[in-house]
């Protein structure tokens, strides 16, 4: 049997503790003035695509210029969209009817080429407002939004935030399992909730809020049905959909919605990316 010398074994230990104090940090790499980054955001290779309700807009990477454009019609049945994930050519953004009651949410699918609605998936009035959808190791996971905010009716809770859950489907839609969300983070949403959601490289799930400037990283509980919080990480946007870019490791976006006052001076919304680094 091989001995390990006592020297190897404290490196070791130094090393994994080192590895253990480590804090992950965003480092901002771009920005861009962006009209329709009232929502969300996603990303492919050489674009992103900034969401508003009724509109996804596809933009240059390099460049920051618009490409192309998708927009629902007057009237149309898709009226609020929240973020949007780009995977083999298609964007699947998530969709509710927020602020309407009862809530239904749907996976609206684009042609990310094209920028064509291709396709729809609904779930009803099963869990609340959809927020966020991805797609990590053969699932699909999404993010269904309750909120404090008085929407209901009767201007009621409209469904109360404590009921925000994630939930796990498999490849065609069916239910898996389902999380709920730390009181901590429920705190941090006031009245509203969680608005993004993306499964990071370092195998990590992270969240946003409505509001705050902070990304969440999450891991699944051991047991139990609450997701556990890993690291509060500061990030300059002002909550809303985030979109880890696949097609550059270790590369996020999100974006800055501006206040009316800031419109009211002339500014426009923001898409923002980052590189996700550590630091001891």
């Amino acid at each position: 049997m091989m001995r390990i010398g006592a020297g190897v074994v404290l490196l070791s230990t130094f090393l994994l503790a080192g590895m253990a104090s480590a804090k992950p940090v965003l480092e901002q790499i771009g920005e861009f003035a962006v009209k329709e980054a009232n929502q969300g955001v996603g990303a492919d290779d050489k674009h992103f695509y900034a969401v508003d309700n009724t509109v996804i807009a596809k933009y240059d990477k390099k460049s920051g210029k618009l490409v192309k454009k998708w927009q629902e019609a007057k009237g149309g049945p898709i009226s609020h969209l929240d973020s949007a994930m780009l995977m083999d050519g298609k964007i699947y953004a998530a969709h509710s009817n927020y602020p309407e009651w009862p809530m239904t949410s749907s996976v609206e699918i684009f042609d990310a080429a094209s920028m064509e609605h291709i396709g729809s998936h609904s779930f009803g009035i099963n869990w609340g407002s959809l927020t966020w959808v991805d797609f990590h190791q053969g699932h699909w996971w999404m993010g269904f939004a309750n909120y404090d905010r008085l929407l209901g009716p009767n201007k009621t809770p409209y469904g109360v935030k404590a009921n925000t859950q994630v939930i796990k489907f498999d490849s065609t839609f069916r239910m898996v399992q389902s999380w709920t969300l730390p009181k901590v983070l429920l705190d941090k949403f006031e009245d509203m909730s969680n608005s993004g959601g993306s499964w990071g490289p370092d195998g990590f799930l992270y969240l946003t809020g409505h509001d705050p400037a902070e990304l969440y990283r999450m891991r699944l509980p051991k047991a139990g049905s609450v997701l556990e919080v890993v690291d509060v990480i500061p990030m300059n946007i002002r909550g809303q959909g985030i979109a880890w870019d696949r097609s550059d490791k270790g590369v996020i976006y999100g974006i800055i919605r501006a206040t009316k006052k800031e419109k009211d001076a002339g500014a426009e919304h923001k898409v923002t990316a980052f590189r996700l680094g550590e630091k001891p």
